[in-house]
């Protein structure tokens, strides 16, 4: 729904007319309270029209000429002129000059009874444009016309003199009401331009904050879904991975045995397996290799600990090769106690006890 508010002209006051689903719905005088989107008339006399063709790519560009062509075509220092181009999607483009005093006039005016418009445009703007000749409405009291590069006030010498005497044909209503609604939902010649335009009012958008906010909480939502899942899981599988583990562990314990804590019981059968410390193997395949790299040494007697220590009774040619046999037992990280050697039938003969060194074996 819009609004078109005519500004008063000569002892004409405000004038409206309202836009509703493609229509004119109304129209009244005053200034009515609304909340509908206003656009502005301006009075047919009060703006000069002109048509040329712009450059189409830069706005900029386009009202740069057309200042050019307003300051040929006017009287008046270019420096009171505000000059605005429109489109009406034809080749030539419309132009808007009307003094720079005249539109802070009127936009003082409109604040003062509360009406800041979207658009302000000139009155003949509100006419369709004739294929050829001159066609006449009248809008809000006032009679317009319009030609195919021009648009002024319906006065009878200046009309005569600009159509050189031919009567504008008249406009009939549905072809005027069709006009108007195209204009109000588009506006082919805005003056609300340049130092003119209209200043965006920064409004918080509430329903878009909502919906980032909801989006935000969804967006979190699912992080913790996707997290939770994967907690689920992890937890899933090592508990697969503990009951498949508890299942290995059964098949290396006796048969029979009540499984508390599977791998507790499997250390504890392991260290029984091969004993304590190193175990037995590992401690005696030590000691057969240290003997046999030490030649002229035999063993004569092996007697295991409890605690993990191997008693080792040796028989060797000669003293020094004892001591060789300590040295390379050391060497392979067990801690070494010879006890006392002594010599019988030619041969000496005595004891060592092997313990698990800081090495721990190798």
């Amino acid at each position: 729904m819009t609004t078109l508010l005519f500004l008063p002209t000569g002892e004409t006051g405000y004038r409206w007319m309202r836009v509703v689903d493609a229509r004119v719905a109304g129209e009244g005088e005053g200034i009515p309270e609304t909340d509908d989107a206003t656009i502005a008339v301006a009075p047919a006399d009060a703006v000069t029209l002109h048509w040329a063709e712009l450059p189409s790519r830069s706005v900029a560009q386009a009202i740069a000429a057309a200042r050019i062509l307003a300051s040929e075509a006017s009287a008046s220092p270019l420096a009171e002129l505000h000059v605005a181009v429109g489109d009406e999607g034809a080749s030539d483009r419309p132009i808007g000059v009307v003094g720079v005093a005249t539109m802070r006039d009127w936009l003082r005016m409109l604040a003062d009874a509360g009406v800041d418009p979207i658009a302000l445009i000139p009155a003949p703007m509100l006419l369709p444009r004739p294929e050829e000749g001159y066609a006449r409405a009248e809008l809000a009291g006032s009679g317009v016309v319009r030609g195919t590069s021009s648009g002024f006030a319906d006065e009878a010498r200046l009309t005569d003199l600009v159509t050189g005497g031919t009567a504008p044909a008249t406009i009939d209503r549905d072809t005027l009401e069709a006009a108007i609604v195209a204009a109000a939902a588009s506006p082919p010649l805005d003056l609300r331009q340049g130092p003119f335009a209209r200043r965006r009012r920064f409004a918080i958008d509430w329903a878009l904050i909502r919906r980032l906010a909801l989006l935000s909480l969804t967006i979190l939502a699912v992080t913790l879904a996707i997290s939770l899942v994967r907690i689920a899981k992890f937890s899933f599988g090592a508990d697969a991975l503990e009951a498949e583990a508890d299942t290995v562990a059964v098949t290396g314990l006796p048969r029979g045995e009540t499984v508390v804590d599977a791998a507790r019981q499997l250390d504890e059968r392991l260290s029984r397996v091969r004993g304590p410390g190193l175990g037995f193997t590992t401690t005696t395949a030590a000691v057969f290799a240290a003997v046999r790299a030490t030649p002229g040494t035999e063993v004569t007697a092996l007697d295991f600990q409890a605690n993990g220590d191997l008693r080792l009774s040796v028989a060797v040619e000669r003293e020094a090769l004892a001591t060789d046999l300590k040295r390379a037992l050391e060497a392979a990280g067990f801690d070494v106690r010879a006890g006392v050697f002594q010599s019988v039938a030619g041969r000496v003969t005595g004891e060592l006890t092997i313990s698990p060194g800081p090495g721990g074996g190798r």
